[in-house]
């Protein structure tokens, strides 16, 4: 009975059958889905700049952004998240852990290139402050207050002096995989809590 209820196509004047019908909207619908497809992955071309940055949470400061930057002194410097700092006066971002006194005297001094600075802010609180234009992003610093302190210095990328290489030569030799690539219109990794 179901068979005499099935209407064949009969040619130009005849009916499509259910199944006729059921196939070309498979057909249509496989066209539409492929079409979507190919715009995402056209509007994923036209995808927002990416920048390098490093990842405050691997960077493990094996001073490898001060040797191998193409930009000299490097496009990377060590930044001050003033959010997490204590404000110390015994700083072991700016000092030795094995020093000869509480002096800011060269030999006391962690920053081969004396780039930390302090101010006085009230007894017993200092602020520290980075000069980027003389820091050279050995990272020795961030590894004492990573050791010592509250783990507030991290080492960044600026993008006012990065040239942003395709294949970026710090990256390729980073051993802790800790350069990636991050949108151009969010291009800075803040650190948000002292590492582990």
């Amino acid at each position: 009975m179901a068979e005499g209820h099935r209407k064949e196509d009969t040619g130009s004047g005849g009916k499509r059958s259910r199944r006729d019908v059921i196939a070309g909207a498979m057909r249509i619908g496989g066209l539409v889905a492929a079409g979507g497809a190919l715009g995402a992955l056209a509007r994923g071309e036209r995808s927002e700049p990416t920048v390098w940055q490093i990842d405050p949470s691997k960077c493990i400061q094996c001073g490898k952004c001060a040797t191998e930057c193409v930009v000299t002194p490097s496009a990377v410097k060590c930044v001050h998240t003033y959010a997490l700092c204590g404000y110390c006066k015994l700083c072991f971002g700016l000092l030795k852990d094995k020093r000869t006194g509480n002096t800011l005297a060269a030999e006391n001094n962690r920053c081969p290139v004396d780039a930390i600075k302090r101010r006085f802010v009230e007894d017993p609180f200092y602020e520290m402050f980075i000069d980027e234009s003389a820091c050279i992003g050995c990272g020795i610093c961030v590894n004492g207050c990573n050791r010592f302190g509250n783990g507030s210095l991290h080492l960044q990328i600026r993008h006012d002096r990065c040239v942003n290489c395709n294949q970026c030569a710090i990256a390729k030799v980073c051993p802790s995989q800790a350069f990636v690539r991050v949108p151009a219109s969010r291009p800075y990794l803040i650190r948000t809590a002292r590492r582990g």
